[in-house]
């Protein structure tokens, strides 16, 4: 099968919004094409996509990353019998993750006692992130190895089997979640538990010129008295505008890998690569960055989206927007970034050789308002709803799939 992949492109405006801010708390920058633009960075962006996840996936779907996986796994332990007590749990869980990852499990220095006794639950020295199915497997696996009372000492016993250390490792390693199908994994202490992530995210970046502004503020003390001047607080805040332009991409054929085959016999063995597109278009299209939020309240949608599904390369839009976007007369960057869209989309496609002129095959446009009918009119994609987009999208990931190779 040839390789698959899907691109999509976003225009989205926000207001005064602090979406994404460095370490002085400032918006995030970057300069592109000699002049300085509102960025909000990849990382930002999928942590808004995955928790968008909670309200599309059911929770056996979804992975959890964590420092503090020990706690995690002894809950499942603890779900799956409920005799062992969580003490006891928490032993077994940090013997299970140690033999499964190798990771060096310890109690944080921070949470030492003075004594030098040590106290608090161990954790990972970096974030490990495991599916919930994953997880099930190794409480499985350590309830096994640890007799009917939960016994340390005859878990470690059970793990000196090269067998069983080989199931704990297995455990980790299979039925990943969509979440670590689609970001991938890293584990520091184990390269051959790594997964690849089949998601390029780019960073946002505004389509002109973006200057960040200062907001002073002040508090009032709902009890003073008139006699008493001045505010309770005071304070400044960094904030900018922007329209951003947006874009990520997908490795289908990574992502079958990861997701594996699906496991019921009354679902297409593609029915796991399919739910994962559909979510992660979902999502990634109507999420947003929290930063800030309530101080702004700066929810908007995007007012474009454009989805390619292509057989060679993923190729960003992004240097249409390298000269930056003037503003049009009456104010305002959206119609004149759909504009240079729509021109600079046809021409790069077709030097390229990506698509057969005046088809839309494998293209698909959503938008929103009049600003951005050049879009329409330079015939992008099937113009279609958010709802037919992701299901029209998923369906023909469906057909490429099943292609023979």
């Amino acid at each position: 099968m040839k390789r698959l992949i899907l691109d999509i492109h976003i225009l989205q405006t926000v207001p005064p919004s602090n979406l994404n801010r460095d370490d002085t708390g400032t918006p995030k920058s970057a300069y592109f094409g000699g002049v300085r633009r509102a960025r909000v960075s990849s990382q930002a962006w999928k942590r808004a996509t995955r928790e968008a996840f909670q309200e599309l996936l059911p929770p056996e779907e979804l992975g959890v990353r964590t420092k503090k996986v020990v706690a995690v796994l002894a809950e499942h332990i603890v779900a799956k019998n409920k005799d062992v007590d969580e003490a006891a749990a928490l032993k077994l869980a940090e013997e299970t993750l140690k033999t499964a990852t190798g990771s060096s499990i310890a109690v944080p220095k921070r949470k030492a006692r003075d004594d030098g006794e040590e106290a608090g639950v161990p954790e990972s020295p970096y974030l490990m992130f495991l599916s919930r199915r994953q997880l099930d497997a190794l409480a499985e696996l350590a309830l096994a190895g640890s007799g009917p009372d939960g016994q340390l000492s005859a878990l470690k016993e059970y793990f000196k089997d090269k067998g069983n250390k080989a199931k704990a490792r297995q455990a980790v390693d299979a039925r990943h979640s969509v979440d670590i199908a689609l970001f991938g994994r890293m584990v520091a202490d184990a390269s051959d538990l790594n997964v690849d992530a089949a998601t390029q995210v780019a960073h946002a970046l505004s389509v002109h010129k973006s200057d960040i502004e200062s907001d002073y503020y002040t508090a009032v003390d709902d009890l003073s008295r008139d006699s008493e001047s001045g505010a309770g607080m005071i304070g400044t805040i960094d904030f900018n505008s922007a329209t951003l332009y947006r874009y990520a991409a997908v490795d289908i054929n990574q992502l079958r890998r990861n997701l594996g085959a699906g496991l019921r016999d009354d679902e297409s063995p593609n029915a796991p690569v399919e739910k994962a597109v559909g979510a992660f278009l979902e999502a990634f299209i109507t999420s947003l960055p929290t930063g800030k939020i309530n101080t702004f309240g700066n929810h908007t949608l995007p007012s474009a989206v454009l989805v390619k599904l292509r057989d060679r390369w993923p190729v960003s839009f992004v240097g249409a927007f390298e000269e930056p976007v003037p503003k049009s007369p009456a104010g305002g960057y959206l119609r004149h970034s759909c504009r240079k869209l729509a021109d600079f989309v046809p021409e790069l496609e077709k030097q390229y050789g990506l698509t057969a002129s005046g088809t839309h095959n494998g293209s698909w446009l959503f938008r929103v308002g009049e600003e951005t009918k050049a879009l329409a009119e330079a015939e992008l994609g099937a113009e279609v709803s958010l709802q037919d987009l992701i299901q029209e999208v998923k369906e023909a990931v469906a057909r490429r799939l099943e292609q023979p190779a």
